[in-house]
């Protein structure tokens, strides 16, 4: 059992680093008060890269894999989680692409979207249906060739700024609801989507996110992704993976609070000394790192064991649960470390702090995991 990085992996994990501080810094407090999406810098991250990097060479991709994607998203969210999801998320949707798209699918979709030139989006959520996907009603009914799709999606990352979104509708009403939907590509410029930017976020604010409407989209038949009345299980596989790359953004995340309370603490002085010299003081920092050193094994080995070919699921969905739990209780304790100066936007555990919760909701909330792990556990033991 050999707990080390290889070189190759070291290094990427160094590259994305450096990028996130030279690209990230002097774009980051902008964006985070402008809610401004960063597409000139996710141009940059696909040049080095770092946008889709699990995608195989063979596709335009850099060949990391689970683990190396985990990687470079963890780095990135050390600096800032919202202009890091615009790089790591800009593949979005993808996934799907990847596992269950035909190979004339793939070579159209994925080569311009690692290459920074395309973006991409997963059209899932809808204003009555997130957690419950079985719950989804938008609809597309055959045409001719085509398909004519009706919805609304909800809360769409990349909403507004992709170039084609991976969606979730019903094809097949008449059957049990499982097995009634599938995944289709809709081009974002199509005649009937209207795409609204959803504003006032509490945090990830330099992330697009939108609401969507389908009105008499028309798309053709050969956009269907896998197998139709299979989208169910597809998109099931789909939040698998991606679990993964959510999870190594609590573990950026809380790593840049700990990294800059304990330089916070050496600095500050209360009562004639250092506030890191005071037992409550390490107490805060200590659980801090024991959390981040336990969601950093969650998360290495998910993605490990997806490269491997042996992927444990229930360990993904743990180490989403975990990342949520470690990021919102580091930026807590990071904030509370700094005191007062923790509630200005002067320091960045504030935004921090209002970036951790969305872990703890999208991509699955912290209930769906606990419903994962949970069943499982009752199937293994039962």
């Amino acid at each position: 059992m050999d707990f080390e990085l290889t070189e190759e992996l070291k290094m990427l994990k160094d590259m994305a680093y450096k990028f996130a501080l030279t690209e990230f810094t002097p774009l980051s407090k902008e964006a985070d008060e402008h809610e401004k999406y960063t597409p000139e810098i996710r141009k940059k991250a696909a040049d080095n890269g770092l946008v889709a990097a699990w995608i195989p060479e063979e596709y335009g991709g850099a060949g990391a894999g689970i683990l190396g994607n985990a990687i470079i998203t963890e780095e990135l969210s050390k600096v800032d989680m919202g202009i890091g999801l615009n790089v790591v998320a800009a593949c979005f949707g993808c996934e799907s692409i990847f596992q269950y798209g035909s190979e004339e699918i793939k070579q159209k979709y994925l080569p311009p979207v690692c290459r920074g030139e395309w973006v991409s989006a997963g059209a899932f959520t809808e204003p009555n249906a997130g957690t419950d996907v079985a719950g989804y009603k938008t609809r597309a009914v055959k045409n001719g060739n085509d398909y004519t799709i009706n919805g609304n999606k909800m809360f769409i990352t990349n909403g507004t700024v992709c170039d084609f979104m991976v969606t979730q509708c019903i094809t097949n009403p008449e059957e049990k609801k499982h097995n009634s939907f599938s995944l289709i590509i809709i081009p974002a410029d199509a005649k009937g989507v209207t795409r609204n930017k959803i504003k006032g976020k509490m945090g990830i604010r330099a992330s697009d996110t939108a609401e969507i409407a389908f009105e008499d989209v028309r798309v053709p038949q050969a956009n269907l992704v896998g197998k139709e009345g299979k989208g169910f299980y597809q998109l099931m596989h789909f939040f698998d993976t991606t679990r993964i790359m959510v999870a190594a953004q609590g573990l950026g995340l809380a790593e840049a609070c700990l990294e800059t309370s304990v330089k916070y603490c050496k600095e500050r002085t209360a009562f004639g000394t250092a506030l890191g010299n005071y037992q409550l003081t390490q107490k805060k920092l200590t659980e801090m790192a024991i959390m981040i050193e336990a969601l950093r094994g969650l998360v290495y080995k998910s993605g490990w064991l997806v490269d491997n070919g042996t992927p444990d699921y229930t360990l993904a969905a743990m180490a989403k649960f975990y990342s949520g739990q470690t990021a919102v209780f580091c930026a807590n304790n990071a904030v509370e470390l700094h005191g007062g100066y923790g509630y200005i936007d002067e320091y960045s555990v504030q935004k921090w702090y209002r970036d951790a919760k969305i872990l703890e909701l999208y991509e699955g909330t912290k209930e769906a995991e606990i419903m994962t792990v949970g069943r499982y556990l009752m199937a293994k033991f039962g």
